[in-house]
């Protein structure tokens, strides 16, 4: 197994691999509203305004947006980038400083590497002006070592820290004050990170860390570093409940020990992703961490999430908690033009986000067994049309059709006429995207065909049925191609249903037997046309987006809307 994830291949937009950092720093500053590059190696603000302390900080790039982000009025005055996860030079440094100071001195803002460290205390040796270093140490994964290690290392918690001195720049704080509010922010501030992933090097496309496919790493560090602990999580995941609450531990228990103890007390949550997380995950995690600080009595008087403080590409997330009071609650909530600076929320609260769908499903009368066992052949195939939508699509089918049949319980009890107007609902309340609406109106043409004709598959004959049935997906047909524009030919479930209504209208009149006969025969010409689709170049629907590649397989829709008749596992169209 390790040696698949060794060959794997990155891939990244660059040009020469010399120029990356150039080019990607030139673009940055393209695209920053209020900053140009200085020649001497910084990022600097366009206009200040007063003969006030200045703020600046940096260090290595790969964790944009900061700190170039937060380059702003009311934040950062300069930012230095180094190279990839490199800490700029002394040089670039005592450049930035001498150009920020108005005469009121300088804060820098370090994050505890050895490398910035060093670097920022050289430039402030070297300058002439005033400057006051805050140290920024909030990594808990790294805070246990013998007295020789350099300590918590400076992570998600730099950008609160950087807010806050700024803010204070602005009010007009001066040196000593804005460096003392600085450092008590940093000093309250405590951070931890997971990863799934590892994040790849655009430079040269090799990992930052090796991590094989099964695990996961515990307090990873911003540069790529590999964490505390690796977990084999072969068997299952840990649930993102039970990573945050693990997370939330340590980060309490440091504050604790630090005489910040967060219990009962008012707290800023920063929710980060390492720069390979979906914005719904962050979402996600967010949601959970102010759930479980609710719980733990612990008050998240404002929170920010996004993707602020990164580590490349890499798929993780770090979770700070910092210690408020009014005075740092008053500067978070201070005006600043930093592009990179997220939305506060004041007083976030975490409910689930559910629409209510309070149509309960049909439970008089004798049992449907038609009905039943078309719910039955879908439920058991949701993840196979997820897969077939994923080649051919988007990948949802089959997730929207679990949303609307997922919890449907059988045997089904009632008519045709309650049950087809049910799934009707489901599709157009619950599934969403165009399988929703397609056959949440088919269902629901369905559904009064088979009302106005007052048949019931439980006691109609086999001439009644097939009636009920014909008239019922020939008004279906006709109101999704009138929805959409589908055609038969246009590889979608009209291939299936359209035949499916010809073979229903000839039984109308001639049909014998029972309405299992009348389905099994209907069921014939709807799955040859489901598996027509398999070759066809799509013309409506999600796959003709995509070309040719939808074409190599059938199309899912089809294949569940011939399961109304029969079955047939999906290897078989």
């Amino acid at each position: 197994m390790a040696q698949d994830t060794e060959q794997k291949t990155f891939k990244s937009f660059r040009n020469d691999k010399s120029d990356f950092m150039a080019e990607a720093l030139g673009g940055l500053v393209a695209a920053h509203p209020y900053a140009e590059w200085h020649d001497e190696g910084f990022i600097a603000l366009t206009e200040r305004d007063g003969d006030r302390v200045a703020v600046i900080s940096g260090g290595g790039s790969g964790h944009e947006p900061m700190h170039a982000g937060f380059v702003g009025r009311g934040m950062l005055d300069a930012a230095c980038p180094g190279l990839l996860f490199t800490s700029p030079n002394a040089v670039q440094v005592t450049a930035a400083t001498e150009w920020a100071d108005q005469g009121a001195g300088v804060v820098h803002v370090v994050k505890n590497y050895t490398g910035d460290v060093m670097n920022f205390t050289v430039a402030a040796n070297t300058v002439e002006c005033k400057v006051k270093q805050v140290l920024v140490a909030d990594d808990v994964a790294t805070e246990i070592g013998d007295d020789d290690s350099p300590g918590r290392r400076g992570t998600g918690a730099t950008i609160i820290v950087e807010k806050i001195a700024g803010a204070a720049a602005a009010r007009g704080d001066d040196l000593d004050a804005v460096a003392e509010i600085a450092q008590r922010a940093a000093d309250r501030s405590r951070s931890m990170a997971v990863a799934l992933q590892p994040g790849h090097l655009p430079t040269n496309d090799t990992k930052t860390f090796d991590l094989e496919e099964q695990e996961i790493e515990f307090g990873v560090g911003i540069h790529g570093e590999p964490g505390v602990e690796r977990r084999d999580e072969s068997d299952s995941q840990p649930s993102a409940r039970d990573l945050v609450a693990e997370l939330l531990d340590a980060i309490v228990q440091s504050l604790a020990d630090a005489d910040a103890d967060p219990d009962g007390a008012d707290v800023v949550l920063l929710v980060n992703g390492l720069g390979g997380t979906s914005e719904l995950e962050l979402d996600l995690v967010f949601g959970e961490a102010v759930r479980q600080l609710d719980e733990r009595g612990i008050t998240v008087r404002r929170g920010l999430r996004g993707s602020l403080v990164t580590s490349l590409n890499m798929a993780g997330v770090s979770l700070t908690l910092t210690v408020l009071d009014d005075d740092l609650v008053e500067l978070l909530d201070a005006p600043t033009d930093a592009p990179a600076w997220p939305a506060v929320v004041a007083d976030p609260a975490f409910s689930r986000a559910e629409a209510v769908d309070d149509k309960e499903q049909p439970e008089n009368g004798d049992e449907n067994a038609w009905l039943s066992a078309f719910v039955d052949r879908l439920t058991g195939a949701f993840d196979d049309l997820t897969e077939l939508d994923r080649t051919a699509g988007d990948g949802d089918f089959g997730h929207n059709m679990e949303a609307a049949f997922g919890d449907v319980e059988t045997p089904l009890k009632g008519s045709d006429a309650e049950l087809l107007k049910f799934f009707a609902h489901r599709m157009l309340v619950r599934a969403g995207g165009t399988s929703g609406a397609v056959l949440g109106t088919f269902f629901r043409e369905m559904g009064e065909a088979f009302a106005e004709a007052e048949v019931d598959s439980r006691s109609a004959d086999a001439g009644e049925f097939a009636a009920a049935l014909a008239k019922g997906l020939r008004a279906g047909v006709d109101a999704i191609t009138e929805l959409g524009g589908a055609e038969e030919g246009d590889n979608t479930v009209v291939d299936a249903l359209a035949p499916a209504a010809r073979k229903a209208e000839e039984l109308a009149d001639s049909a014998s037997g029972s309405v299992e006969d009348v389905l099994a025969e209907v069921f014939e010409p709807a799955v040859e046309g489901a598996k027509s689709t398999r070759g066809m170049q799509a013309k409506k629907g999600r796959a003709s987006y995509i070309g040719e590649s939808a074409a190599e397989v059938p199309d899912p829709g089809a294949i569940a809307v011939s399961w109304l008749f029969g079955e047939a596992a999906v290897d078989e169209f």
